[in-house]
């Protein structure tokens, strides 16, 4: 009996009367733990099987990516999440580890659309995002940009990928399109997302787009992926491949499968010959707090000394008056102070109850119908670039990157 198999071993196994291929990741219990090719974990006995290679030991040559010169060229800055991703077979988890030539590798399809080159500057999960990284990677994407790419695609994991993706949108003026784009399924299992989403993304990327946009499933079904803008989109559902939505606005396209065919709709900002310009300035001092029933005013307390501070009130923009004084103190010492509404569709409006009033009376800004953690980049991304406390206000009002819609639109 063989029990001297290491993580990532490849195998033979005999189950019932089939013998298949298989990895070995762990013993538990007295049987060898296995996957299958198919993406399945299997307990089965040790003597059932057969050691074929370490692959340690016979390091397969990665195929060659070909590239054709005369396709445009396109970037793939890479930070990691489940589309650039594979099973550690020590723990059968899934973790961030392709870098973005992998991408290409796993993805035949790309190198019909364009000519790609790769940029590895993260290998994390979108949990370990910070301020600090959007600053790099908008500095990443600018140098892609200056230095001749046509369109650039940022693989994302995809539960802060709406962050990111609002954040490059202010700190970006870009004549390109900046494509985020991810996975809900890693590339293992049968009902993986990440090629129609990259290959969406591609096609998306070299289309006359002229904005920073989030490219994902439309539907669960693989017949379309949405073009959604950076600053209206949120992830809606943990697991759904069509978890990602446009709130309060339409998609500003879609890209249809397998033709790729991309529309634009007439909202979306177009592709246009001007020079990139970044100003990745953030001010990391600020924060978000969604306001609950009964909650102590006291709460407040621990955002004394932040520059800045986005508060999810409740319908049109409230809070309990008990806080109304802790916000005027907070204003007083030169906090910022942002409205946005826990409804996300519609727009906040202070001036229509007593509570409202006085809120605006403390030094609250309206934030119109910004989502809230696209309230809070902004905030950042002003208060990093801008000292004057009124001409601040004044951009906090100001829609810059289409985070502020002019209208309600019926149905959204």
């Amino acid at each position: 009996m063989n029990h001297t198999y290491d993580a990532g071993d490849r195998l033979e196994a005999q189950i019932g009367t089939s013998v298949r291929q298989a990895t070995y990741i762990t013993g538990r219990d007295g049987m060898a733990v296995v996957k299958l090719d198919n993406g399945y974990n299997l307990g089965i006995p040790y003597d059932s099987c057969r050691f074929l290679e370490r692959p340690g030991q016979s390091v397969a040559r990665k195929p060659i990516v070909t590239q054709r010169d005369e396709l445009p060229v396109l970037s793939i800055v890479s930070t990691g999440g489940t589309i650039a991703s594979r099973i550690d077979y020590r723990t059968g988890a899934v973790t961030s580890q392709f870098d973005a030539a992998d991408i290409l590798r796993a993805i035949p399809g790309l190198s019909s659309i364009g000519r790609f080159r790769t940029k590895q500057l993260y290998t994390i999960l979108s949990e370990n995002m910070t301020p600090a990284i959007w600053q790099e990677l908008a500095r990443a994407v600018h140098e892609e940009i200056v230095s001749g790419a046509r369109g650039v695609i940022v693989t994302h994991g995809t539960d802060t990928m709406a962050y990111s993706a609002a954040a490059l949108s202010f700190m970006l003026d870009t004549p390109v399109p900046v494509i985020f784009v991810g996975s809900q399924r890693s590339a293992d299992r049968p009902s993986s997302d990440n090629a129609i989403n990259a290959l969406c993304a591609a096609k998306t990327a070299v289309s006359e787009l002229g904005e920073v946009a989030v490219v994902m499933h439309t539907t669960t079904s693989d017949d379309s992926c949405s073009i959604h803008r950076a600053t209206r989109v949120r992830k809606m559902h943990t697991s759904k491949r069509d978890a990602f939505t446009s709130i309060g606005v339409p998609p500003i396209g879609t890209v249809k499968y397998p033709t790729l065919d991309v529309t634009l709709a007439a909202h979306a900002r177009k592709r246009r010959e001007t020079e990139p310009m970044v100003l990745p300035d953030l001010e990391p001092g600020c924060g978000l707090l969604s306001f609950v029933p009964g909650m102590d005013p006291a709460v407040l307390d621990a955002f004394s000394g932040y520059r800045g501070l986005v508060i999810a009130g409740t319908g049109l923009g409230h809070v309990s008056t008990a806080w109304i004084p802790a916000l005027r103190t907070l204003a007083k010492d030169g906090c910022m102070l942002a409205m946005t509404s826990q409804c996300l569709n519609g727009r906040v409006c202070d001036r229509v109850y007593d509570t409202g009033r006085d809120l605006i009376s403390a030094g609250v800004i309206e934030a119109e119908n910004m989502l809230p953690e696209t309230a809070l980049v902004k905030m950042m991304w002003v208060l990093g670039n801008e000292d004057d406390p009124d001409k601040a206000a004044g951009m906090m009002k100001e829609d810059l990157k289409g985070e502020i819609e002019g209208r309600s639109v019926h149905g959204l």
